[in-house]
């Protein structure tokens, strides 16, 4: 599996965006609770300041109007033990209005891009492993999440509704593990869910 992934791809990732420098005054305990959390991860100061004013940015800012609760890993896991497919089903019909009013917020419109990038915006708050590679004109979306196979079998489920909904034609191949689900799906080798932001 790992061999048909890594073989002549490429990293998917949004276009550099342009930068400017600004000025803020901290207190000095902020200032100095960032410096340890930077040196405990080895990266720079700048990069950690980024990572929280992004995730701010992409999801916390929306979390509380859209209703979110955390909710811990431990008890997602014990849950999903005794999901069944019925139960499945019936989750992610009650969700899919729930994600399409989501994005519609968040995103300012509804459409496969803005579904796709909320759905990365979402994992990396969650703190899931999720990557996007670009194989020629397949899209390969790896998510990691480690709650166990009915969780997995819920979010190949969930994908493909939100696939289906856009392209109802398209083929979907999924690899499923126990803590894995990889989609590989035809897009395109111009299709990036970034760039709706430069449409005119």
């Amino acid at each position: 599996m790992e061999k048909n992934l890594t073989s002549k791809r490429q990293i998917h990732t949004a276009k550099k965006e342009s930068t400017r420098s600004i000025t803020y005054r901290l207190p000095e305990k902020l200032v100095t609770e960032l410096e340890t959390e930077s040196t405990q991860k080895g990266i720079s100061q700048n990069v950690l300041v980024r990572q929280i004013l992004e995730k701010y940015i992409q999801w916390d800012r929306f979390s509380s109007k859209i209703g979110m609760i955390p909710v811990p890993k431990g008890i997602l896991e014990s849950l999903g033990t005794e999901l069944d497919e019925k139960d499945i089903d019936e989750i992610i019909t009650l969700m899919f209005p729930v994600i399409k009013d989501t994005v519609l917020f968040i995103k300012g419109g509804y459409d496969l891009k803005r579904c796709i990038e909320t759905l990365e915006d979402y994992m990396r708050a969650s703190g899931m492993n999720s990557d996007h590679r670009v194989e020629g004109d397949m899209h390969i979306f790896l998510i990691q999440h480690e709650l166990g196979i009915k969780w997995s079998v819920f979010t190949e489920q969930l994908l493909t509704h939100v696939f289906r909904n856009f392209l109802p034609e398209k083929e979907l191949r999924f690899q499923t593990t126990e803590t894995t689900v990889i989609l590989s799906v035809s897009l395109g080798s111009d299709f990036d869910e970034h760039d709706y932001h430069t449409d005119p």
